[in-house]
């Protein structure tokens, strides 16, 4: 038994072909959902032009809506025999094509709609939204079962997330070259929008953008999903799904996470500001990939630094590290970018944008991390009960998450604009497609976008303080866990 531990956790098993086209389908996937995570509230306050009021209703309605429906298709997911096929790839196949469409009609209200029965629209489709994405996460589950080395399964962890990372950045690239095609600035292009079906220009970009996302997202998502492999053995008995919520909520190294990101979800105010502070300054939505690219190739880099690191630190030790680091550096990026508003010195936009770069390093720990953990604490799980919750645990997160990114999402077009808001934010008009913001207005935004998320990311790094399971711990788990397989490998 035990040299049969060792071959495994020497062998191979994720074939190079496999790996990148696995990665692709990542990329894509997380292209498809950047699209709308990253535009969808500018298009509701910026195109469809909705109140404030009802931009918080629908963020609270589309939190609450999907996490309900969730709880019955987490249980669905877990508790699926493991086929020839798989028991997650299959689902991320027939999920794509729907979730593509879905993707498109987020962009796109049918002409003549207005009031009551646009909101019931949009919402509609916020929540099919929310339902195609909990079973196209499939995806990424299957990275946790694609082999059972642990080091292999780390390493195919670690580039999933840098795949997605990357994936979740690359629409505003996309956004950016359609805004140079169709620039808002174009006389010609105002007047062949106008009268047609598509409300302004920029949502023309928006609709362009995400036809080419869900074009390029059906093919690689296929594909990925046609070559990889699942090879991790587990039970096929049935239990009732419901015991897999107390396994989880009993676990104490679940509750490190759980409460680790309810406090991050708390940045979603930070989030919620980027496409609007990008607008006030730099006059264009499009433009957005000024501040989005550098943190974009920051986070890529900060990936590959933990993933150095990781051989010389444990995973625990870097996450409390990044929480420290990012309070310190979008404290000093706020100061910079104060200090340009208000001089407008070239130097300083300069200094500013190295300083979007260094926060995006924080993101490379906040993006990459966490799913190792997560992996981890569910092998704890599955040695104790024989049954994976693949889908299940990131649910029992969502609950935390729900609660904390629901008041972030519902409290900040509150904090954005309207009669009574901090921020100010002028929105949109037919005679006004560019509003000018004021300073106050702009400095308020950068405190939101910068000093709001390094303080959540530091406290979402404190209860880590208390989670042991890392280096030895951790590999005895796995090495136990190796031999439960073994043992059931043997009596099927």
């Amino acid at each position: 038994m035990s040299n049969t531990i060792k071959t495994v956790n020497e062998q191979k098993f994720v074939g190079k072909s496999e790996f990148v086209l696995y990665l692709m389908g990542v990329f894509f996937y997380t292209t498809m959902t950047g699209m709308v995570g990253g535009n969808r509230n500018a298009y509701l306050v910026n195109v469809l032009r909705l109140p404030e009021e009802q931009t918080s209703l629908f963020n609270l309605l589309t939190s609450v809506i999907p996490f309900i429906l969730n709880f019955f298709i987490v249980m669905y997911i877990d508790g699926r025999r493991m086929g020839k096929g798989g028991k997650f790839r299959p689902i991320a196949m027939l999920v794509a094509i729907p979730m593509a469409i879905v993707m498109m009609l987020s962009f796109w209200a049918p002409p003549g709609l207005s009031g009551t029965v646009l909101f019931i629209y949009i919402i509609t489709i916020a929540v099919l939204w929310g339902v195609f994405c909990t079973f196209g996460n499939s995806i990424n589950m299957v990275a946790n079962v694609m082999t059972p080395n642990l080091k292999e399964r780390d390493q195919v962890l670690s580039f999933r997330s840098i795949s997605s990372a990357v994936g979740n950045s690359a629409p505003v690239v996309i956004l950016l070259v359609i805004g140079l095609i169709w620039s808002k600035d174009n006389p010609e292009l105002i007047e062949a929008v106008t009268g047609t079906t598509i409300r302004s220009v920029e949502g023309l970009q928006y609709i362009i953008s995400a036809g080419l996302c869900s074009v390029v997202g059906v093919i690689t998502v296929l594909l990925g999903m046609k070559v990889v492999r699942e090879r991790t053995v587990y039970t096929a008995e049935r239990k009732n799904p419901l015991l897999g919520f107390k396994d989880i909520v009993t676990n104490k190294y679940a509750w490190t996470i759980i409460i680790s990101e309810f406090l991050k979800s708390f940045r979603g105010v930070s989030t919620y500001m980027e496409t609007f502070i990008a607008a006030a300054v730099l006059g264009d939505v499009s433009k957005k990939i000024l501040f989005v690219l550098p943190v974009g190739i920051g986070t890529a880099v900060g990936m590959l630094v933990v993933n150095f690191l990781l051989k010389k630190f444990d995973a625990r030790q870097l996450y409390i590290a990044s929480g420290i680091y990012s309070l310190c550096a979008n404290c000093i990026a706020f100061g910079v970018g104060f200090a340009y508003f208000k001089t407008g010195t070239a130097i300083l936009q300069v200094v500013f944008i190295v300083f979007l770069f260094l926060i995006g390093i924080q993101f490379g720990a906040s993006n990459l991390l966490p799913s190792m953990f997560q992996a981890d604490v569910l092998e704890t799980i599955e040695l104790k009960t024989g049954k994976r919750f693949d889908a299940s645990f990131p649910f029992v997160i969502g609950i935390g998450t729900l609660i904390s990114g629901t008041i972030a999402s519902s409290v900040a077009p509150l904090l954005l604009y309207g009669d009574g808001s901090i921020i100010g934010y002028i929105q949109p008009t037919d005679l006004m497609p560019n509003p000018v913001q004021s300073l106050e207005t702009k400095v308020t935004l950068l405190f939101f976008y910068t000093i709001v998320h390094g303080l959540m990311m530091f406290l979402a790094g404190v209860p880590f303080f208390f989670y042991k399971l890392t280096g030895k711990t951790k590999e005895e788990y796995h090495e136990a866990l190796l031999k439960k397989r073994a043992e059931m490998a043997e009596n099927k």
